[in-house]
């Protein structure tokens, strides 16, 4: 078995990923692919690496804590998704973006030392991610309290995903940028789930009716069914199109503003966001899904 680890980022997946999975759960275990609620694992799993402090479980502690996540009593894959794997909400930033990711996902995979295990991660442009995470604070911090000293032109993607790759070596794992997902949706659905080629899988628009008019989603699932796509290059180019054509402009348009920042801070922002993805793709051990 192989246990796959979700870890969000913040801001990103919003749950969307899981909320899919478990709606295709039936199908998906038909491939030996398990999809367990969420409450089944999240608070289980933070209880039980917080009792370990970083140590090895045993196997005894291993196989109780499988038998509260799984019925069956085998799998290929076990998906399990939280985008506080990496940190809670508050705590992402601590002069650094999430400056204790590494250590922190080691501590849960040593529930299960002896299973093999991948990671997969979802990042934001700095300049769109940090105003979504401060929204999520709900007033409870100011801006300075929040930053914690942070330079936000400092903060770096390539920064965590270093800290992943050192603490847990030969653990693979997968990127995508979270700007690229209504492209690449069903790429991500597969590289996390590992379903087979060609497997039908339910209800995977929900991105897509979010950010694009009713009539235009329908015309678009229309032409696809009369015009399937011969390759995932041709797909995402019908994606494409019909989002340009029918997008919902208030949907895809970011508002947001920060304190001090201006329009050359957030230019300048994605300009170096550009530049790190570029170096996570060169990271020994990364995957990246690209749109």
């Amino acid at each position: 078995m192989r246990i796959v680890y979700h870890l969000g980022a913040h801001c990103t997946d919003e749950e969307r990923l899981i909320r899919c999975l478990l709606k295709n759960r039936a199908a998906l275990a038909g491939q030996g692919i398990l999809v367990p609620a969420p409450t089944r694992y999240r608070r289980l799993l933070r209880d039980t690496a917080v009792q370990l402090r970083g140590a090895a479980a045993t196997i005894e502690t291993q196989a109780l804590v499988l038998e509260q996540i799984m019925d069956e009593d085998e799998a290929e894959r076990l998906i399990l998704s939280w985008d506080s794997f990496l940190s809670f909400p508050q705590w992402v930033l601590r002069g650094q973006l999430y400056g204790f990711a590494g250590e922190r996902i080691r501590a849960f995979t040593q529930i299960f030392p002896e299973i093999e295990a991948e990671f997969h991660l979802a990042i934001r442009n700095p300049a769109t991610f940090l105003p979504a995470l401060f929204e999520k604070q709900r007033g409870a911090k100011s801006y300075e309290e929040f930053m914690e000293g942070a330079d936000p032109m400092d903060l770096r993607w390539s920064d965590v995903v270093r800290q992943i790759v050192a603490q847990n070596p030969g653990v693979p794992l997968t990127i995508w940028c979270d700007e690229d997902t209504p492209l690449i949706w069903p790429e991500v659905l597969q590289a996390v789930a590992g379903f087979d080629d060609g497997t039908e899988l339910e209800d995977t628009d929900e991105l897509l009716s979010l950010i694009m008019a009713g009539d235009g989603l329908a015309r678009m699932r229309s032409y696809m069914a009369s015009h399937p796509p011969s390759s995932v290059g041709q797909r995402r180019r019908v994606v494409s199109a019909f989002l340009d054509k029918f997008a919902l402009p208030e949907r895809v348009a970011m508002s947001f503003s920060m304190p001090g920042w201006s329009q050359d801070t957030v230019e300048e922002m994605t300009r170096r966001y550009q530049d790190d993805i570029a170096a996570i793709a060169q990271i020994p051990g990364v995957s990246m899904i690209t749109a």
